[in-house]
């Protein structure tokens, strides 16, 4: 090849690669644009939400916490400029109207994430969806160990205790407390239930007796019968707040007197009250646990912050643990979406949840990393006394495999101010 032709094609193919450096960009920044949910002024994440329906009383409070929260961070400018759309979907706790809802959120709202959707059928109903959509499906609202499945849904995260992980700690302490008594279970017929009977037997063994319920029955005598008729001495309830009153109120009927240790997610003080009325007294002594700050707890700066943002934006509903629930699983979104950058993809906010390193209101740590996607490590136990829930004794971390039950020492964080995460 002549000199001159050599020249030729060298300029030829640098003037090419000049040409292929803007178009790069071109193309980055139309990627950028096209990311759903995501304009320069907002961002439009969604969620499915028992507003209705037997999973109603106590939970239909988490997300309008998570909204007023949204609502806080709005009004000091966003997180990097934008402003954050919650968009609320009622499924009446009923997986079949769990995936219509997801479907629209997903397909006609184009929601950039999910976030929270709650329940244990309801949101495994939608998880193959969520999967070929590749939606983040972040912190969602059940400690069932589906949302632990990184190889199998890769873009799904659970946010609370598994399950598992929440009976092996309780199962510790009744074996701490009730050496040699008959230890039984009554659980939600489904994974919730089974997860938490499973935590439980790993410490335990098998339980002395064991009954069900399922949600769209709310006769739950028999099953109350049958375990006071088994001559049980402790019940390990996984129940929803509903199901605990119905359950602790027939067994109260019946005159079956055993001590009731309550999964977290059943146990909250002031939702059961307000069901019980008058018989609240039925709830004296009953041990559950937490991995928050108590809302009873008003010399914590994490109750304090959000009892302004609650007093605010949410006020005509009662600040109580759904609330702080709701509360803390928005400061930990932001976080996430801080951790993605100044201009979030799908991909980017997944990768930001699994490197973790997220602190907060929260007890114990989060588990996050490439292999785990359970959310927090650990428990402590309260109890209820003299009309007020508190917590007592210290703080416990495990897994849901072989690991020991712990003691977690680490004093808690406090919050920044107002409650904004700036990381």
């Amino acid at each position: 090849m002549r000199p001159t032709t050599r020249r030729i094609l060298a300029a030829a193919t640098g003037l090419a690669l000049l040409a292929a450096v803007p178009a790069c960009a071109d193309d980055e920044k139309q990627a950028a644009e096209n990311v759903p949910g995501v304009t320069d002024t907002e961002i439009v994440i969604g969620t499915h939400q028992p507003l209705t329906g037997p999973a109603a009383p106590g939970y239909s409070k988490i997300s309008a916490a998570t909204k007023a929260y949204f609502e806080h961070i709005n009004s000091k400018g966003g997180v990097n400029g934008r402003k954050i759309v919650y968009k609320v979907m009622d499924d009446g706790y009923n997986p079949a109207n769990t995936e219509n809802v997801v479907r629209k959120l997903v397909l006609d709202d184009k929601v950039f994430a999910l976030l929270g959707g709650l329940g244990t059928p309801t949101h495994t109903n939608v998880l193959e969806f969520v999967k070929t959509q590749k939606v983040p499906d972040l912190f969602v609202s059940s400690g069932s160990r589906n949302w632990n499945q990184p190889d199998k849904y890769p873009t799904t995260f659970g946010w609370q205790p598994d399950y598992t992980v929440e009976g092996k700690i309780l199962a510790t302490w009744v074996k701490q407390q009730f050496p040699g008594a008959k230890v039984c279970h009554f659980g939600q017929n489904d994974d919730f239930g089974r997860d938490s009977l499973a935590g439980v037997e790993k410490v335990l063994g098998p339980v002395a007796a064991k009954q069900t319920y399922t949600t769209t029955n709310q006769q739950v005598g028999p099953a109350i019968g049958a375990l006071k008729a088994a001559g049980c001495q402790v019940v390990i309830s996984a129940s929803i707040p509903g199901f605990t009153a119905l359950a602790m109120g027939q067994a109260a009927g019946q005159g079956f007197r055993a001590q009731w240790v309550v999964s977290n997610v059943g146990a909250d003080y002031t939702t059961l009250s307000n069901q019980l009325g008058d018989k609240k007294v039925i709830l004296e002594g009953m041990v559950a646990d937490n991995y928050l700050p108590m809302v009873g707890d008003t010399a914590n700066p994490w109750i304090q912050e959000y009892t302004k943002i609650h007093q605010k934006y949410n006020a005509a509903n009662p600040i109580d643990g759904n609330a702080i629930y709701g509360y803390s699983m928005a400061y930990t979104f932001v976080q996430a979406l801080l951790a993605a950058g100044k201009d979030p993809t799908r991909e980017k906010l997944v990768e930001a949840v699994q490197k973790g390193g997220f602190r907060g209101p929260g007890l114990t740590p989060f588990r996050y990393s490439d292999d785990v996607h359970a959310g927090y490590s650990g428990v402590r136990l309260n109890k209820v006394q003299n009309g007020a829930q508190a917590y007592f004794g210290p703080t416990y971390t495990t897994d849901d495999g072989d690991a020991a039950v712990t003691e977690f020492t680490e004093p808690p964080t406090t919050p920044p101010a107002d409650a904004i995460p700036t990381t």
